[in-house]
């Protein structure tokens, strides 16, 4: 388990065990698809103002061509929720190039204002999640803004062209005060429950400003979750680096944000999609090591969502509604003394559930020192066969044994029911 200072704790129940939700990044980036004038960025295409160093003037003329004449709020949130099998969603209500997908009073750029569909894709994703009853958090992008002079600009990532600033000439402190601040008091007043502030890259913010920042939500929503990104190590939980999987299990709430292939807006060319079965073996192990994961998707300018993400969605979800006991509402796993080829263990109180990954004869769980009151396949309740043993080293075993119909097939999840309201692990010995 990994030591840590300050234990992260959102004290929000529902986010210690809801477990999986939806990423949507969606913005004006996704018109362009990761191309500019025949130009074509190699970087993540969410940032192609920055990494192609578009000029202001020419990137906000694409608010002018946005059109989402595809995207149905209501039809996205249902699938989310019905066919994939996520608790709650995270949107892009403002990314680093500082467009509102909402109707900002404070600036004009924005989906209402700046286009000619006039529409407030917050407000239609924020009537839906009420609907369906889905948790809804604000992705904002409290440093970092492109558009505005004064708003931070990263100068780590991005070409030759990239956009010339100094951040140290910046007011960044007027751009705290006269747009995050008042935007951040629009969407917590305007757009019903906000569960979840989900800030990014804070770069050069000082504590006191990432501190005005939540004490702006605080002060609105008392209960809205900060994600840690809010910088100086002051949010409720702590989010990892994109796609990167803590190696042990971390004491706390965490979150894991990931792509389904290698960018977070829509990008055209990107077709490195994520195979539906290691997607679904990450999913448990981030819940074993205690954390959530959030699981992105990136709309098309018309917010039509890619085919190639319904699809995988759709696999990973038959998996995650099917065996859905040993997903959610679970907690942190102790550390396995072994490594398993065939699959990962998750736990709710007395229950222990065996995810397996490969076809086998049976499952063998050694240095296990449980015991078992009863066993089962999760998705129809049929009880398997059991025992617990001790083999000649004297080691304990939990030995289930798989029915001959099931020996030739994969991803499915056994339950056992302990005596003990904790696994028992036995320590590795010579």
């Amino acid at each position: 388990m990994t030591k840590i200072d300050r234990i992260p704790d959102t004290k929000q129940q529902w986010f210690k065990e809801d477990k999986y939700g939806l990423f949507i990044h969606w913005g004006l980036y996704s018109i362009l698809a990761g191309e500019y004038k025949g130009k074509k960025t190699d970087h993540i295409s969410e940032w192609i103002m920055n990494s192609l160093g578009i000029p202001v003037s020419e990137y906000e003329a694409l608010a002018e061509v946005f059109d989402p004449s595809a995207f149905c709020a209501d039809q996205l949130v249902k699938m989310a929720k019905e066919e994939w099998g996520m608790k709650y969603i995270v949107f892009t209500a403002k990314h680093h190039e500082g467009f509102a997908m909402y109707h900002s009073k404070v600036s004009a750029y924005n989906s209402v204002d700046a286009t000619k569909s006039h529409r407030d894709i917050l407000r239609e994703l924020a009537d839906a999640c009420k609907k369906y009853e889905m948790k809804l958090g604000i992705y904002y992008s409290q440093s970092q803004d492109w558009h505005d002079p004064n708003g931070y600009i990263s100068r780590a990532n991005g070409g030759e062209d990239q956009l010339k600033a100094d951040n140290d000439t910046k007011d960044f402190q007027a751009y705290l005060d006269n747009k995050v601040k008042p935007q951040l008091k629009e969407i917590l007043t305007e757009y019903g429950e906000i569960s979840l502030l989900w800030f990014d890259t804070p770069m050069g913010m000082t504590k006191e400003q990432s501190q005005e920042c939540i004490e702006v939500v605080k002060s609105i929503q008392p209960n809205c979750i900060i994600s840690g990104r809010i910088g100086n190590q002051l949010g409720d939980y702590m989010t990892t680096g994109d796609n990167f999987l803590p190696r042990l299990p971390f004491e706390g709430d965490w979150e894991l944000p990931a792509t389904l292939n290698d960018t977070w807006g829509y990008h055209k060319d990107d077709h490195n999609w994520k195979d539906p079965y290691n997607i679904i073996r990450l999913l448990i192990k981030i819940v074993s090591r205690g954390g959530n994961y959030l699981l992105n998707i990136g709309p098309k300018a018309d917010g039509e969502i890619p085919e190639e993400s319904i699809r995988i969605l759709n696999q990973v979800g038959r998996y995650v509604i099917e065996n859905g006991e040993g997903i959610f509402s679970t907690t942190r796993m102790e550390v396995y003394p072994y490594e398993l080829d065939w699959g990962e263990f998750t736990r709710k109180r007395n229950n222990m559930f065996l995810h397996v990954w490969k076809p086998k004869k049976r499952l063998e769980i050694l240095n296990c020192a449980n015991k078992v009151k009863k066993a089962y396949l999760l998705r129809d309740q049929r009880e398997l066969i059991c025992s617990t043993e001790i083999t000649c080293e004297g080691d304990s075993v939990i030995i289930v044994e798989i029915p001959e119909n099931l020996r030739d097939q994969s991803y499915y999840c056994v339950c056992l029911e302990l005596v003990e309201e904790h696994p028992i692990f036995e320590p590795l010995r010579g």
